[in-house]
């Protein structure tokens, strides 16, 4: 077994030989935590500790998996087969399917899935609310998924809607003898915090306890490991408080930061040799992140060399920044032999994909979009050219079935299905069908009088929309007014800052229909025609050489050759909540990720202005450019850059691959 400890560093290996008593193993970015954690448990297993005392716990299927078959490869004769590797909910189907009965249900529970979840609600506030009340039923399905999380009410009023419809959703639940995904923590914490029996049988069966990314645990899950950890507290965590950045959706870094707590005197192992990253991008990273107060002392390095100085380059609007990124991504390209799958871009919001996606585009850089959706993809984005693929074609019955009752305007299900039935057997399209006296004359009044109000208003806006010199941009304006679409948006977000973002979604497309008309590419049908490629961007294979649009969030775990980190600005990143919440050190460890992605090159841009709304508005450079040490930096502004000539190899390149283009 010993070869299974070659090529570990001290650190890995004082961490992969640790098995009794509590071991806290702070994993850098980039330090190699997987292998440490799979060698740990094969050195278990060949130490003579029996597979089915190990129980290894992660936050997703796919982690588990990937660790049992590097485990495997790395043990004889099906040796790790008992070894227990799942996630905490399939840790606690297994607890419950032994004794829930305590708890009142039958042991054959069913398990609700989201789906399953909001059917249930969307009939109780029916019941509860009305037909026609606007109530997000999704919003009220995180609210129960929190509260039950949390431990705390969905409200603290028990007489309002939600409490009404949380009570009633819970009835119905025990009512089908099913449980949701939220339930499953909550119940076999309830049932192993009751029973001792239950407890002691657990806590006897898994005598040593593994958590992978401990600093993503909430207070729940925190309380199963007490409960499930027995009193020789033979129980491994992993992870690194300075990555903890999911504590809007309930992780609770004291987990981390105060291990000792829960498990007395434990042995820490730092590990802090990355394999990733040169050493100007991890004392750039080191010197950002020292500046939390609340962390837990590591500093990386590397072997892998020093590396370029950080550039960091000032541009005068989004706009710019774009074009400036996605040039120098062709030229490193050209010049470094490199492929499009070497390049990432980060951002800190979804609303800063639009233009990179654009210029993306323009320039034929293939691209997909991680962690986040594609700006065309947004349900705001789909409605509003849905509306004007309408007006260009009234014959789109795609478009007219989003759109016909968005926002509600009075036509029912039943009407839209008599019309879609009629349409077909009169060879006809919808939009025919709503002025067919035929088929109007099988209609209520009340629905005759909505389809004639829609009708209007596609042929009020369809002469514009169908004319090559319309300004179709001040059309869609209108039209938004018009359909009072964004106090529908307003009504059926879950949040304030959600409509915002929405609104602000609606704006871009907007702008960018303006811009559109300036490049002279006249007419709505050319514009419709060029987001539709976008959109069908968005359905090509996500694997491929193809440049990586990504949110800081959703980087985590993933590593390129070359990033670009754009958007830099006070208000972005930090956040402007963060700075009014308080919550400024997550921030602060959000940006540490990004900066940790790039493996050899990285580049970070801000502006000096963005649009909002149509309007231009000043920007500041964020405050975390203050904490950076400037030794590992080189700062430069878009007319420095503009000064320079051209690449003459890239020049050469370029013109070389274009003429054999043509050629072809």
């Amino acid at each position: 077994m010993n070869a299974g400890f070659n090529g570990l560093n001290p650190a890995q290996r004082q961490a992969a030989e640790h098995n009794f008593g509590p071991l806290l193993i702070l994993a850098g970015a980039g330090t190699g935590k997987t292998r440490v954690v799979t060698t740990r448990i094969a050195g278990m297993l060949y130490n003579g500790i029996p597979a089915s005392q190990i129980l290894a716990v992660t936050f997703t299927n796919k982690a588990a998996v990937e660790m049992r078959e590097r485990v495997d490869s790395m043990v004889e004769n099906n040796m790790a087969e008992d070894v227990m590797l799942c996630t905490f909910h399939s840790l606690c189907v297994r607890i419950l399917r032994t004794c829930i009965e305590r708890l009142g249900y039958k042991k054959n529970f069913s398990i609700f899935t989201q789906s399953d979840q909001m059917g249930i609600i969307k009939q109780i506030l029916v019941r509860k609310a009305g037909k026609d009340e606007n109530i997000d039923a999704f919003m009220i399905q995180s609210q129960i998924s929190n509260a039950k999380n949390t431990g705390t009410p969905v409200s603290e009023d028990e007489n309002s809607l939600i409490s009404d419809v949380y009570r009633t959703y819970q009835k119905e639940l025990k009512a089908f003898n099913a449980v949701d995904f939220d339930d499953l923590i909550l119940l076999a914490v309830k049932a192993l915090r009751e029973n001792d029996d239950i407890r002691e049988s657990w806590q006897k069966r898994f005598r040593f306890v593994m958590v992978d990314e401990f600093q993503d645990t909430n207070n729940l899950q925190m309380e199963l490991l007490q409960l499930v950890v027995n009193k020789e507290h033979n129980i491994c965590v992993v992870g690194d408080d300075d990555q903890s950045i999911y504590g809007w959706r309930g992780a609770d870094i004291t987990n981390i930061l105060d291990f000792e707590r829960f498990f007395p005197n434990p042995t820490v192992v730092k590990l802090e040799e990355n394999y990733r990253s040169v050493n100007r991008v991890l004392r750039l990273a080191n010197s950002v992140i020292r500046h939390n107060i609340d962390r837990r002392e590591k500093t990386l390095w590397s072997s892998q060399g020093e590396g370029d100085k950080i550039k960091i380059a000032s541009m005068p609007d989004a706009q710019t920044e774009a074009e400036y990124v996605v040039t120098e991504i062709m030229e490193k390209r050209h010049l470094d032999n490199r492929k499009w799958e070497d390049f990432a871009i980060l951002f800190r919001t979804n609303t800063q994909s639009r233009v990179m996606e654009e210029q993306l585009r323009e320039h034929e850089v293939p691209y997909r979009v991680i962690g986040g959706q594609s700006f065309y993809e947004k349900r705001e984005i789909k409605d509003l050219l849905s509306y004007l693929s309408l007006m260009v074609n009234p014959d789109d019955d795609v478009s007219l079935l989003r759109i016909v009752n968005t926002p509600p305007r009075g036509i029912g299900k039943g009407t839209i299905e008599s019309a879609t039935q009629y349409s077909i057997k009169a060879e006809q399209s919808i939009f025919e069908a709503f002025q067919d006296e035929e088929f109007l004359s099988t209609c209520s009044t009340r629905a005759r009088n909505a389809l004639d109000g829609f009708v209007e208003l596609v042929h009020t806006f369809a002469d514009t929309a169908n004319t090559k010199t319309g300004n179709y941009a001040t059309m869609t304006e209108d039209l938004i007014r018009e359909i009072e679409y964004e106090d529908f948006l307003k009504r059926s977000c879950k949040t304030a800052d959600e409509a915002n973002s929405r609104r602000k979604n609606v704006a871009d497309l907007v702008e960018s229909m303006y811009a559109h008309t300036q490049k002279k590419k006249r007419g709505l049908r050319r514009f419709l025609d060029s987001c539709a490629l976008m959109q069908d961007k968005d359905k090509e294979k996500e694997q491929g050489d193809e440049v990586s649009l990504i949110t800081m969030h959703a980087s985590k775990g993933l590593e390129f050759p070359v990033c670009h980190l754009i958007g830099m600005e006070e208000g972005i990143l930090p956040h402007s909540r963060s700075i009014e919440e308080g919550t400024k050190d997550e921030e602060r460890r959000l940006l540490y990720v990004g900066i940790t992605r790039a493996k050899e090159q990285l580049t970070i841009t801000w502006c000096h202005s963005r649009k909002k709304w149509g309007d231009k508005v000043p920007c500041m450079p964020s405050t975390f450019f203050n904490e950076m040490d400037k030794n590992e930096c080189e700062e430069t502004s878009y007319e420095e850059i503009a000064e320079e000539p051209v690449n003459e190899d890239y020049a050469a390149n370029f013109f070389q691959e274009m003429k054999a283009m043509l050629s072809q």
